[in-house]
């Protein structure tokens, strides 16, 4: 896969994203919950029994042979701001999977990029094998020929298992780092996911630190997250506090009654068919100690929360500004490694045109090569070192996204 198709194939398929969605769905569930008692409730049942004396009531009305109850909140503010908390948990439940998005992400183009730099390096590792194979060829026969110590046998002998060494580490680095990103993709762990080959453009950054933080103050989900937590406790606080407030419910009754009930006998007057509606008033006049106590507790949460939200600012400056210097030194060591293999390609440039006068052998230009490979994996080491920077900083400002999927 390219990076853009891992991405996409992550956001679709990734379990933590999934998770997330879930729990976002959970939430936005929970404000229609909150919303129930604002609606009619209709209860339609029987009160039948069999009177022998005055009709009494059963479980609060009386005798009937079909009874309907409807029930609906019209006023009361404790449940509006239960409504209004759950609104708000679900607009955190929203910005939870959009850091998750952000997270998973972030996550699979880091993992990309070690299966990409373990698969460029076991290429490397596996043609510095093969040019020191050639090495250890050529001073066997010097050593055959007496022009050569045993010694020196040894030591292409030892440079060659090193570097097979490598290659095998190197191997085992690229399946381990294919398997990972895998299952960030959603795959099995049986599975394998290989990078392709590609010139990736470079995403511009923000032009300053100062202007990085302001982006990231503005868009960072986990800072949006918080605040979003701060504003469902303040209405959670003032529902509490709502318990005092007076409280309004509209009642609709019906009741179908029948003569075995012997109602005719009791009352003056007999009625088959009866209705009723009106409006229950509560007003609380004494509430408890409970209350405050809740509104102490709530606002201890708040005071926590508060100071949360603080230190995440802190820290998401703190990362950027550190984020910045991660570019900056991957830029320099980049750089360095550039100019080390420019080195290295000039000198066995050199080696390969004294090879053909005669003034170099073979054993010196196949060891050009391995260095020359060196510098080529010091090179790629630093290049995916800057690469991982900038999506650091990237991932920080809230422009990971759009980097990644590109226009």
């Amino acid at each position: 896969m390219t990076l853009r198709q891992a991405v996409e194939t992550a956001l679709k398929q990734n379990p933590d994203i999934t998770l997330a969605r879930l729990d976002e769905a959970k939430a936005r569930q929970g404000v229609l919950v909150a919303r129930d008692p604002f609606t009619p409730h209709l209860v339609i049942g029987s009160g039948l029994a069999y009177s022998n004396g005055f009709p009494m009531s059963i479980q609060g009305s009386a005798p009937s042979v079909v009874q309907a109850n409807i029930v609906q909140d019209i006023f009361n503010r404790q449940q509006s701001l239960a409504v209004a908390q759950a609104k708000e948990s679900a607009r955190g439940a929203a910005l939870d999977v959009a850091g998750k998005r952000d997270e998973v992400v972030f996550r699979t183009a880091s993992l990309y990029l070690d299966a990409e730099r373990a698969s460029r390096l076991k290429e490397f590792a596996r043609r510095e094998s093969e040019s020191l194979q050639k090495v250890l060829e050529t001073v066997q026969t010097q050593v055959r020929e007496g022009r050569a110590l045993p010694l020196a046998e040894k030591t292409a002998a030892a440079n060659l298992a090193h570097a097979r060494q490598t290659a095998e580490l190197l191997d085992d680095d690229a399946a381990t780092s294919e398997t990972a990103l895998a299952m960030a993709l959603g795959f099995s762990a049986e599975d394998r996911v290989r990078p392709v080959a590609e010139e990736r453009p470079t995403p511009p950054l923000p032009s300053s630190e100062e202007q990085a933080i302001a982006f990231a103050l503005d868009s960072n989900k986990d800072l949006r997250k918080l605040e979003s937590q701060i504003t469902a406790k303040e209405l959670e606080k003032r529902g509490v506090k709502a318990q005092r407030l007076p409280r309004v419910d509209l009642v609709a009754q019906y009741a179908l009654l029948a003569k075995f009930n012997n109602y005719a006998e009791f009352f003056q007057k007999y009625q088959q068919n009866n209705e009723q509606i009106g409006m229950s008033f509560q007003m609380p006049f004494a509430v408890g100690p409970g209350v405050g106590a809740q509104v102490a507790q709530v606002e201890s949460d708040i005071a926590h929360l508060k100071i949360d939200l603080n230190n995440a600012r802190n820290k998401l400056r703190n990362d950027i500004e550190q984020a910045f210097r991660n570019v900056h030194k991957s830029q320099t060591a980049a750089e360095v490694a550039r100019l080390d293999l420019d080195v290295a390609r000039e000198q066995l440039s050199v080696d390969l045109a004294q090879m053909q006068e005669g003034r170099v052998q073979l054993r010196q230009v196949e060891e050009a090569r391995v260095a020359e490979g060196d510098k080529w994996m010091a090179f790629y080491d630093a290049q995916y070192g800057l690469e991982r920077a900038r999506l650091s900083v990237l991932r920080l400002t809230g422009g990971l996204m759009a980097a990644v999927e590109g226009p």
